[in-house]
Order: C-alpha cells, then structure tokens, then sequence
C-alpha cells in the first residue's frame, strides 16, 4: 500500500490491517511482506529503536509496500519530522489530550518543512500562505499520515475538539492507558471499556477520520465487532506475541502426542 493510498483509505474508511512490529532482524521484513499486512507499527516510544535502524526499517517496509507507521516517545512536532526524514510514512503521537498538542504535530507532518514564526501564522490561518505554497505543501506532504493515541478519560472527552483541529487521518486506542485511566486495568472486555471504544469509533468516523485499537491479547471477536461499526483500522497483536502464541501451541501438540504432557509455563528444566 503506498503512502497516498494508505491516508485516503484512513480517512475514508477502507480497512487496513496491521501488526506490531518489534523484531529489527534484516531477515523479519520478508516474512512480514507475507502475510497480508497493509502497514507496520514500529513503536519507539516503549522499544528502543535506534535512529538509523529504524530509518532502515521504514525505508525497507516501504519498498515491499508495507506503509511504516512510527510512534514516537512523545507528542513533539521535532521529533515526528524526524522519524518522516528517517522513512516513516505515518506518526503515531502517544497521549493526546488536546487540541494544541494536534496542531503542533500538524504542522511537523503536514506543512513540512516549514517551521518557526511562518509555521505558527499558517497554523492560525492557512490563508496567510501564498497559493504556490499552499499547493507545494499540499502536494509534498499528501502521503504523511498523522495518527493520534486516545488513552485517556480526558482524551475521550476532548476528542471532539481534537478531532476539530484537522490535520488527523486516523485514532488509535491506546487499550491498556486506556483501561487504567477508566479505572479498570486491563479488563479488556468490561462493559466500560466496550462502551470508550464504541464512542471513540463514532467519534472519529464522524468526523471522516480512521480509527482502531491496538489489540495485542485474544481480541479477535472484540475487533471483528469494532469493525462492524466503523473501526477500519485493524491493528492486530505484534510480532513476538504471535510467535511465542504459535511456537507453545505448536510445542504442546507435540508433548502431548508423545506423552510428555502440557506444560503448564516457562521453560523445562534439564537439571
């Protein structure tokens, strides 16, 4: 998926389907090409990820058509234009909760590389930019994507006016903020944190603009039922949870087909 296509689809609501990607092995890309993904989620802010491997990564996903997503460590418009100069052709910022936090990333992501004072009065009034300028804007940056992290009860609540600011192709849910903030800590499937997620859907959708939740536990149903109405972001697990899912299932099928029986967690002693 290439980097117009994937923002159009975002904002228009085609679906998207995506994993965590933590591995940075030269080997992993290839595998991940096959396996039907239409983007990669590569998170610094919780991975360390030095700056040139990761500028590899986005470059290398992008050439198998794999649109890099980065999240950066923190909601700051320096360091969104760094990961794009390094590749990337999505921001993810984590933690929003206001308006003026989505501004600032608008403005590294999508008038880039404009910046000081000019910048600002753009930001306040993008009529104050001369035609040519606005179009040179326009055209250079249409594949940046900007994603934003909704993690919070004051997020939700805000997300109206977040969301009015422009500038956001996508929401994604940051689940387990998210069930802390709602005082729930990774209950995943109470009635609150079902009812957060079906309001930031609609939200979002509202206003022409993807949304998702990175689910990483057994999610499937849950996120089949988001799909159903109007999350068209479907960012699936990340990639050591889904190999050590597959590698125990696969090793207790064969215990128990030679007798050794399954294990119950963590590795067999040979002492």
């Amino acid at each position: 998926m290439t980097d117009k296509p994937f923002v159009e689809a975002l904002r228009g609501g085609g679906r998207v389907y995506g994993t965590a990607i933590l591995s940075t092995s030269p080997h992993w890309p290839e595998a991940v090409r096959t396996s039907g993904l239409d983007f990669v989620f590569i998170d610094t802010e919780h991975i360390p990820i030095e700056r040139a491997t990761l500028s590899w990564m986005c470059r290398t996903y992008r050439a198998l058509n794999l649109a890099p997503v980065v999240r950066i460590p923190a909601p700051d418009p320096y360091q969104a234009a760094m990961v794009l100069d390094g590749g990337a052709g999505g921001v993810l910022a984590p933690y929003i909760e206001t308006r003026e936090q989505v501004r600032a990333l608008r403005g590294a992501v999508k008038l880039r590389p404009l910046k000081g004072r000019v910048l600002e009065e753009a930001l306040a009034d993008a009529a104050r930019l001369p035609p040519e300028s606005a179009a040179y804007f326009h055209e250079r940056n249409a594949g940046n994507a900007l994603l934003i992290n909704i993690e919070s009860t004051p997020a939700i609540e805000a997300l109206d006016d977040i969301l009015d600011e422009g500038g956001v192709d996508a929401v994604i849910v940051g689940p387990h903020d998210l069930s802390c903030s709602l005082g729930i800590p990774e209950q995943y499937q109470h009635p609150r944190f079902e009812e957060a997620i079906r309001t930031i859907i609609a939200k979002s959708r509202a206003h022409r603009v993807g949304a998702g939740v990175h689910a990483f536990w057994d999610s499937v149903p849950q996120q089949i039922e988001w799909a159903r109405r109007g999350g068209n972001v479907i960012l699936h697990s990340t990639d050591f949870l889904l190999f050590r899912k597959a590698l125990w299932g696969e090793l207790q099928q064969i215990r128990e087909a030679l007798g050794d029986g399954a294990e119950s967690g963590g590795p067999v002693s040979i002492v």
